[in-house]
This record gives structure tokens, C-alpha cells and sequence, in this order.
């Protein structure tokens, strides 16, 4: 199969990229001009150079695929220019959504994220759940908008969707918050610990990027969704695993929720003040984040798509050692 792949340069998009290329799949890949391209490159994909707002360049790297495969996010919990996150996730996701159409490609898949569920009422979440009435970061707003719209283009026109949704990843090289997360745990950057008992999704990024290209091979699944999640676990369990495996000595101190809510209202306005991200990732979107907490079933991707989840400790492991190194 012929694969476009978004957002391929990127943490998970790149190992879908490996993935597909070992597949054996032909894959082409919108880039940025200034993306390094070099990991993906070695795959042998062709580079198409573009952007998710340039729809001629989206129209011809999609020219003659099976498949659309839409990785590219706005994903941080604070950004010095907030306008990103609508720039991407909803009218970028649009672009893509609207050209893969015009090009007749068979099968999309969408990558959306678990943390556009909020706090629903029902727990256990699962992909028949409906979503909480409040997202708490400008991130999953913005995520949920852009997903609300492909939907409507496959109710209307009759896009080939699917949508995967991870939780948050786990894997050797993440630059995001989950990998500052472990990093200042492990090298004694945080002076104390928030949230122990709020659970999260966690999964390893290549379940996630073996979800996604499982997705994309299956017959006959548009207009499913899947949670790719291995298992919910509180930020304390989370803490002793990373500890445990590290030999880092957790914080003595536990902030308060209030506390640490207030705090990240402080940091959040010094950053928009000095246009720097705040100390420790406090914003006051990942921290409304993290409080909320979520418990995701991942159970249909297991099912359908044949998944075997890697365990959260031996990811956490891996992305110990890539640290070491």
C-alpha cells in the first residue's frame, strides 16, 4: 500500500514511519522545511515538503495513496503562542481531512488523544462513552474541535475514517511532557510530588504506532474508534515504578491540591509574561490535566486490531536506559 503519513518527523509519528516502511508499504511524508528528517529518511520515505495549512502540497503528497494518515498535533500544555493549537489541530486536521477526500484515498487515519474525553460520567472509559462536558487544556479543546469535524465529513460526505486515541506515551526519546515528566523525576529536578492518587492512560509509543498502522490495514473498520491504552495507573504508582526502576529518590514533600493549582495559576501568568514555558511544565493546563485524572479501557484495540500492550514499567524501563545512554 501507498501511506501519506502527517506529523512523521514527530515521537510517534516517526516510529509509525519505521513500521510502515518494514511493513513494506510505500510511505510519503508532508514535512516542514526546517524538520530533521534523517530518522525518517533512512526508512526510505519520500519527503513531500509542505505544510498542514499548504493543501497543495497535501493534495500532492495524498496523489495516488491507499492511505491518509494523520499524526500532526499541536501537543504541549503551553505554548508562547496559543493561536498553534487552532492553527493545527482543528484547521490543519480540516485540510487534511478535505483533501483526502478530493484525492479519493480509501482508508484515514486520525490520531486523537484520550484527554479529549475530560471527566465523563462513566468510568471505565470506553470508545461508547460519551465525552465529558469540559476539556481542561487548550490542547484536547482544540484536538476535540479538529475531531468533531472529521466526523461530520464522514457523516456528510462519507469520509473512510478511523480514529485512534492514545493516552499519554511512554518511549525512548520523548520530548513531550510525559518524557520531562520521568527525566526531572529521575535526575532530582522536582522538589515534590502532586496528584498521587489521580489515574492516567499510559501506553508505549510503538503499540501506539502499531495500533495506528493495524488501523489502517484493517478491512472494513471506517467509522471506528479505538483507545490505545495498555493501563491506567495514579501519577503515585506511576512515581514509586519510576523510582524503583531509576534507584531516584522520590520527593519527601507532597503539594496539596490547592496548592499546587494556585502555583500553576502563578507560573502559568509569569510565562505568558516572559514568553518561557513554566518551571517544571506548571501550567495550568497540564496540572488541571493531571488533577482530573482518567481511567481508559483499551481493551477494543486488543480485540480488533490483534494489540499486545507492552507493560507501562517495562516502557518506563526502556525510556530509563535511553536516558542513560
Amino acid at each position: 500500500m501507498k501511506a501519506f503519513v502527517t506529523g512523521g518527523t514527530g515521537f510517534i509519528g516517526s516510529e509509525v514511519v519505521r513500521r510502515l516502511a518494514k511493513g513494506g508499504h510505500e510511505v510519503r511524508c508532508l514535512v516542514r522545511p526546517a524538520s530533521d528528517t534523517r530518522r525518517i529518511e533512512a526508512t526510505g520515505a519520500h519527503l513531500v515538503r509542505g505544510d498542514l495549512k499548504d493543501r497543495p502540497s497535501l493534495l500532492e503528497g495524498m496523489k495516488g495513496c491507499d492511505w491518509a494518515v494523520n499524526v500532526a498535533a499541536a501537543y504541549s500544555f503551553w505554548a508562547p503562542d496559543p493561536r498553534i493549537y487552532r492553527e493545527v489541530n482543528v484547521d490543519g486536521a480540516r485540510n487534511v481531512m478535505e483533501c483526502a477526500l478530493e484525492a479519493g484515498v480509501s482508508k484515514v487515519v486520525h490520531v486523537g488523544t484520550a484527554v479529549t474525553y475530560g471527566r465523563p460520567a462513566q468510568t471505565p472509559v470506553t470508545e461508547e462513552t460519551p465525552a465529558g462536558p469540559v476539556r481542561f487544556s487548550e490542547y484536547a479543546r482544540t484536538k476535540h474541535e479538529g475531531e468533531i469535524i472529521a466526523w461530520r465529513l464522514r457523516e456528510t460526505r462519507g469520509l473512510p475514517l478511523v480514529v485512534v486515541m492514545p493516552g499519554g506515551v511512554f518511549g525512548p526519546g520523548d520530548p513531550k511532557a510525559t518524557g520531562h515528566y520521568i527525566q526531572d523525576l529521575v535526575q532530582g529536578r522536582m522538589p515534590a510530588t502532586v496528584f498521587e492518587n489521580s489515574p492516567f492512560p499510559w501506553v508505549y509509543v510503538g503499540d501506539v504506532a502499531e495500533g495506528i498502522v493495524r488501523a489502517a490495514g484493517k478491512e472494513g473498520n471506517a467509522g471506528e474508534r479505538y483507545f490505545l491504552v495498555a493501563e491506567s495507573l495514579t501519577f503515585g504508582q506511576i512515581n514509586r515504578m519510576i523510582s524503583e526502576i531509576s534507584g531516584a529518590r522520590l520527593p519527601r514533600m507532597r503539594l496539596p491540591d490547592g496548592l499546587t493549582l494556585a502555583g500553576a495559576h502563578l507560573l502559568t501568568a509569569v510565562a505568558r509574561l516572559t514568553g518561557r514555558p513554566p518551571m517544571l511544565g506548571m501550567s495550568l493546563d497540564q496540572i488541571r490535566t493531571m488533577k482530573e485524572g482518567l481511567v481508559v479501557d483499551g481493551s477494543k484495540a486488543a480485540r480488533e486490531l490483534g494489540i499486545r500492550y507492552t507493560p507501562v514499567r517495562a516502557a518506563i524501563a526502556e525510556e530509563i536506559q535511553s536516558l542513560r545512554r
